[in-house]
């Protein structure tokens, strides 16, 4: 049998235990073998055929490897597209988005679940969650975790990471806030990091801390359809009635930065914009789609 044909055989496996024999005996078996090896380990979608056929072929012999090399080509250019298409797929994040006052439940791969509240995203990598459970989130959301390895929920402002519980973050700009309902929650910023146990919270509005007052609930007002505040700013209470309506809202001749505690509903425009203008002496005008709100 020619060398061509003990080659060709080897590349089909289909060499018989004598073929085997005269096939281990050629000149440039381990060469041959060490190529296999290279293209058997192959992992990364990078990788160049031709750069490892010049590396190869000095060694190869000149009248012969015309015949053979291009199988094997073949084959490593399969593999790449293959490992190529791994790459890709197990690479690939999972994006949810939600829309102006819409809600949506998302259920991760370990059984988690994650309501996500409205005008917010939630990513995630979904074939590489078994190795890190982790989730990047802006806006905000309320997330019941299955025990297993650490869960990491990371914001630009802060990571907030469990083992398994119950909690609410929420991301906005200038606004970071994080409440643990069950279990224990670890909240790390660039300045510090604190655990929360069931009813406390963390806040930091425009880069400053702000403490917290415990909560005897089970979960975020707005999973009920209403918006709490304590001592926030005007302009972040306003951020929140354009998430749960579709309006642009104005301030006029009012301090934006005023603080407010109170709430709104999230089902009738006209009650929400007064249980935040009447106790802070504003009044509103109504114009399309716009709302001004004025000093009275």
């Amino acid at each position: 049998m020619t060398r061509e044909e003990l080659i060709q055989k080897w590349l089909d496996h289909s060499l018989n235990s004598e073929e085997q024999k005269a096939f281990e005996q050629l000149e440039d078996y381990k060469d041959l073998m060490q190529l296999n090896s290279a293209l058997q380990s192959f992992k990364s979608p990078e990788f160049s055929v031709d750069k490892n056929y010049d590396a190869l072929k000095p060694k190869l012999s000149t009248k012969t490897s015309q015949y053979w090399y291009k199988p094997l080509l073949k084959i490593a250019a399969i593999l790449a597209i293959c490992f190529s298409v791994y790459y890709y797929t197990t690479t690939l994040d999972s994006t949810f988005n939600t829309e102006i006052a819409s809600q949506t439940t998302i259920e991760l791969p370990d059984a988690s679940e994650v309501i996500l509240n409205a005008n917010s995203n939630l990513v995630f990598n979904e074939n590489n969650w078994d190795n890190k459970r982790d989730v990047q989130l802006t806006g905000e959301a309320f997330f019941k975790v299955a025990k297993g390895e650490r869960f990491n929920v990371v914001t630009k402002d802060g990571i907030v990471s469990v083992l398994g519980t119950q909690f609410n973050v929420k991301q906005r700009d200038g606004f970071f806030e994080v409440r643990c309902y069950e279990g224990l929650v670890g909240v790390k910023t660039k300045d510090s990091y604190t655990e929360l146990q069931p009813g406390n919270g963390l806040r930091i509005i425009d880069g400053k801390l702000f403490a917290n007052e415990k909560e005897i609930t089970t979960q975020p007002s707005w999973l009920r359809g209403e918006s709490i505040f304590t001592n926030t700013p005007l302009k972040h209470v306003i951020t929140e009635l354009e998430n749960y309506y579709d309006i642009k809202i104005v301030v006029d001749k009012a301090d934006a930065n005023r603080l407010y505690t109170g709430g709104f509903t999230h089902k009738n425009l006209d009650l929400a914009l007064q249980s935040v203008t009447i106790p802070l002496n504003l009044s509103y005008s109504k114009s399309g789609t716009s709302i001004v709100l004025k000093r009275e």
